[in-house]
């Protein structure tokens, strides 16, 4: 197993997990002024999700 890889899949995973959080919850992200839109934890629940099971793949080699 390779450490870092595993290290960075979980990162993945558990930023997956909060986007997922924050969908279910319909909690409200504000940056500034700005409120970021629901359907972009969509996106980011997706690419940080198959990051992280790439990851995950890559490591057990």
């Amino acid at each position: 197993m390779r450490p870092f890889t595993t290290i960075a899949a979980i990162i993945f995973g558990l930023m997956a997990l909060l986007h997922a959080y924050r969908l279910a919850t319909h909690f409200q992200l504000i940056i500034g002024s700005h409120t970021i839109a629901q359907g972009l934890s969509w996106v980011a629940v997706v690419l940080t999700g198959l990051l992280s099971y790439g990851l995950f793949r890559e490591a057990k080699r």
